[in-house]
């Protein structure tokens, strides 16, 4: 880090801390019921990662071109309408961090209880968000030293879980290739189901993450350049080890055994490595979920940050102290987190987050053919690799996914589009409120 910015390797490992959390230790317990195969789990997290990747392309042209922290809430405001972008960040105050954090506590805390029963999960997890928040209001460079160090932490123990998990003396008979069954459907008529279509809206939020580095950009060194390039290289590098990790839970343990299940590395390890490594394996699992924790209260304040910038009756969230880090809207997202972190349904709250951050994501990319159309060649900068076919397999898939999501899961969903119309009353209320910075792209500096 160079004096309060924060260098590309930095940058790059927050999006892989932000991205490697509760999802991929957590989410493959509800995707098994509806896919039984290990062809249909690997091509689900080789697709999402593939979406993950169309989308970190495509937000480095936005990140490149409107150099601003804020993420969907800055792009989408000046794409389209402050109207459309205050929805957006709407859902990153009230869900798209805050509620990841408490899933992420919840799931420390899960896998800490399975350890040591007589720890109450709900409690461990409070503490550990009120930490964490302590830690992230002080000054932008212990944040960055604690996200790196734990972060480094965080991908060891992946790669150590990996391997240990290939030298296993006993292996579950699984194929990641396409097999047929005397069944009515086989492999690949399994993966365009609605089965599959909403997993895929559990593996998109194991993959959530990948756009981090947009809500940080003004803390970045260089953002118009690095910008895209963190997102790349924290993606690219999540998607390699999350299929190796799916892989190894499927290779070393029984389906049935995971079905339904949240603590799905815990299970996993023990079966790799006996009890008493396996329990341990669990608490370093459950002590690395710090790292997503962390990376996720030091990101999401920042919308809440430029909402108050940018509207004068918010200004109380953009306050920051003598170091410039928002300490009251990295408190108001953690008190948030402590609200939510006493829901019952984990299932059903991962859901319903990642149908509502689905959404967001695919306005934000869909902007780029309106960024392209209304500049025509105006903005420098970096351009997005593939386009137009890399923002249209985003897209494609992601409508496909919300899709069957609406379909299969009404409930969820519905909740989802209540919180935007709720989002949509607070704004109207609001209406007289200006914002402050003009809706221009072309005119940003860095």
């Amino acid at each position: 880090m160079s004096g309060r910015k924060i260098t590309v390797f930095t940058a790059a490992l927050i999006v892989v801390s932000s991205m490697i959390g509760t999802g991929v230790f957590t989410s493959l317990g509800f995707q098994l019921p509806g896919i039984h195969s290990g062809f249909g789990i690997m091509m689900l997290w080789l697709v999402g990662g593939i979406i993950a990747l169309c989308g970190a392309l495509c937000y480095g042209e936005l990140a490149s071109a409107m150099p601003r922290s804020g993420g969907e809430y800055h792009y989408l405001s000046k794409i389209y309408h402050p109207f459309i972008g205050f929805l957006s960040g709407w859902i990153s105050a009230i869900v798209g961090f805050a509620v990841p954090t408490a899933l992420a506590a919840m799931a420390l805390g899960a896998y800490i209880n399975k350890v040591f029963p007589s720890v109450n999960p709900e409690v461990l997890g409070v503490i550990v968000i009120v930490s964490v928040t302590f830690i992230h209001s002080f000054s932008l460079h212990q944040s960055a030293l604690f996200q790196k160090a734990f972060t480094m932490l965080e991908i060891a123990l992946i790669l150590f879980f990996i391997i240990a998990g290939f030298m296993v003396d006993t292996s579950q008979p699984i194929s990641i290739f396409p097999t047929h069954s005397n069944m009515a459907t086989d492999d690949w008529h399994a993966i365009f189901s609605s089965s599959f279509a909403v997993s895929l809206i559990y593996v998109s939020y194991a993959y959530s993450g990948w756009n981090t580095a947009a809500y940080i950009s003004s803390d970045i060194e260089n953002p118009r350049r690095n910008v895209p390039k963190a997102l790349f290289y924290g993606t690219i590098s999540v998607m390699g080890l999350y299929l190796l990790l799916n892989y190894i839970f499927l290779y070393t343990t029984p389906i049935q055994e995971m079905q339904g299940q949240v603590e799905i590395g815990l299970i996993s390890a023990i079966h790799i490595l006996g009890i008493k490594l396996g329990n341990f394996m669990g608490m370093m699992i459950a002590f690395l979920l710090l790292a997503s924790i962390s990376s996720l209260i030091l990101a999401g304040p920042r919308v809440v940050q430029v909402m108050g910038e940018d509207f004068p009756l918010l200004s109380f969230f953009s306050t920051k102290n003598k170091q410039g880090v928002p300490y009251v809207a990295i408190i108001i997202q953690g008190t948030i987190a402590l609200l939510l972190i006493f829901t019952s349904s984990f299932g059903k709250v991962l859901l319903y987050v990642g149908f509502l951050l689905s959404l967001s994501t695919f306005m934000t990319v869909l902007g780029l053919f309106v960024l392209r159309y209304r500049n025509k060649g105006k903005i420098e900068g970096y351009k997005t690799f593939g386009y137009p076919v890399t923002p249209i397999i985003f897209l494609a898939v992601t409508a496909w996914m919300l899709f069957f999501a609406i379909k299969e899961r009404p409930l969820e969903s519905l909740l989802g589009l209540g919180t935007i119309f709720a989002g949509s009353i607070f704004y109207f209320i609001k209406k007289p409120i200006t914002p402050t910075h003009e809706n221009t792209i072309t005119t940003e500096k860095e």
